[in-house]
């Protein structure tokens, strides 16, 4: 019985995790959909609703969000600004005056940028484009206004609505029921006045990468100084059935199936026509990003290691990018050369996790797949001298996260091995110590 209960711990714990899409190293990370009632209507109420992203290393990027609901009674959108419903619906028992959406269950979306002024407020019509709030809280919101008619109009007869999603711009969040909260607090411009929302209800929304897709989107490789060895990303990391991928510089897709690969546009072979799905460079992997980890050079007193971002999907650019990676010596970062770095604590003392991501109007942008398709930086590090090791793989990170999703991991056995004969003395390369070992073996034969 003690096997098989331990057993069924794991599994409900594992299954709990799922649940609740919790991320242990950023546990508080949600995203809240605040509603707030600024005025009544004689058949309504018009609200703003605010979109908070509240997760340290996860934004929303192109195409945006999605937010929909389910009135709880007949309500109807008159109007919008800063955001429109996708369908306007079934509005033929209306009118002269035609609602914005008669929708039951609206899908809301962000204008594009550059829209006429008077269709904007503050925080909207960025496409759907959310920062993460430990990249750029000033960019980590979203707003729009929402005029709704056949509603209640007192605090007692205004139904919530129910069943809220949220799309970022893909599937993976689940959001709770909303609830009355106390009326949010304004402060007026010049700050000498306080007003407040006549009503106010919170929805909070959670992300799971396992809802999001059965596969990781990222994987990671490994290589160092001390060993010759590359170790690539696992075979199929990312999944390979049925995925479209291009061989090198061919404009030829392929289908691969796990085993084989298909050519496209064939006599009788459909050819993949949608642009929202994924073309990849074809390999081994089939992962749309590696991130790759390279122990580069030893000193005395610091270690350093290179860390290269390469994408391998031809149409996508991941603006505004995150990566986040876990390892002890994180916490003694002495400079990062070509990143911005941020420390990401979310146990008090621990600061064992960092957050790089790229400078503005230099490195921000992940180009599609190609040569240009990729970014790098170098961490120097101070050590440790009570747990520095090179051995056992100390020196690569315990997980990597890239736009907010855990990449794959090689295999623990798999990792560069410090030669036996190697001691972790303080060496500036390998190349000193190998002609040292040279000059030793040619001293030793005269």
């Amino acid at each position: 019985m003690g096997p098989r209960c331990s057993l069924l711990s794991l599994a409900l714990a594992a299954a709990l995790s799922v649940a609740v899409a919790y991320d242990p190293l950023d546990p508080n990370g949600n995203i809240t959909i605040k509603w707030d009632i600024m005025s009544w209507t004689p058949d309504g109420y018009v609200a703003v609703v605010t979109i908070n992203n509240f997760q340290m290393y996860r934004q929303i990027m192109a195409p945006g969000w999605t937010v929909g609901w389910t009135w709880a009674k007949k309500e109807v959108i008159w109007s919008m600004v800063g955001a429109q419903a996708t369908e306007q619906g079934d509005c033929s028992r209306f009118k002269g005056n035609i609602p914005h959406s008669c929708k039951r269950t609206p899908a809301v979306v962000d204008l594009l940028p550059g829209v006429p002024y008077n269709q904007q407020i503050a925080n909207c019509c960025r496409g759907g484009v959310i920062s993460a709030y430990g990249q750029d809280p000033g960019s980590a919101v979203a707003a729009f206004q929402v005029s709704v008619g056949q509603a209640g109009t007192t605090n007692r007869t205004v139904k919530v609505p129910k069943n809220f999603t949220l799309l970022g711009p893909g599937p993976g969040y689940t959001c709770g029921p909303a609830k009355i909260v106390p009326s949010t607090v304004f402060l007026t411009p010049d700050r000498r006045r306080k007003t407040q929302a006549l009503m106010t209800w919170n929805v909070t929304c959670t992300y799971s990468q396992h809802m999001a897709s059965k596969y990781p989107s990222c994987c990671v490789s490994f290589s160092s100084f001390y060993n010759d060895t590359i170790v690539p990303c696992a075979k199929c990391a990312c999944g390979c059935e049925h995925k479209t991928c291009v061989q090198g510089d061919s404009k030829r897709p392929l289908t691969v199936t796990g085993k084989h690969e298909h050519a496209h546009g064939a006599a009788g072979v459909r050819v993949h026509r949608d642009m929202e799905a994924p073309l990849l460079q074809c390999t081994t992997h089939m992962c749309p990003v590696r991130v790759h980890w390279h122990v580069k050079l030893n000193y005395k007193e610091y270690w350093r290691a290179k860390i290269a971002i390469t994408n391998f999907n031809y149409r996508m650019n991941y603006t505004q990018w995150t990566l986040v990676a876990q390892h002890p010596n994180l916490d003694n970062i002495t400079e990062v050369f070509s990143f911005d770095y941020k420390p990401v604590v979310a146990y008090g003392s621990i600061n064992d996790t960092a957050m790089f991501y790229g400078l503005k109007y230099f490195n921000d942008h992940l180009m599609q797949a190609g040569p240009y398709g990729n970014v790098q930086s170098e961490v120097l590090m101070r050590k440790d001298a009570s747990t520095f090791t090179f051995r056992q793989g100390w020196a690569f990170p315990r997980k990597v996260y890239f736009n907010g999703d855990e990449c794959q991991m090689p295999p623990p056995d798999a990792y560069p091995y410090l030669p036996n004969a190697a001691m972790p003395a303080p060496a500036a390369s390998l190349g000193a110590a190998a002609v040292a070992v040279v000059a030793f073996l040619v001293l030793v034969v005269v």
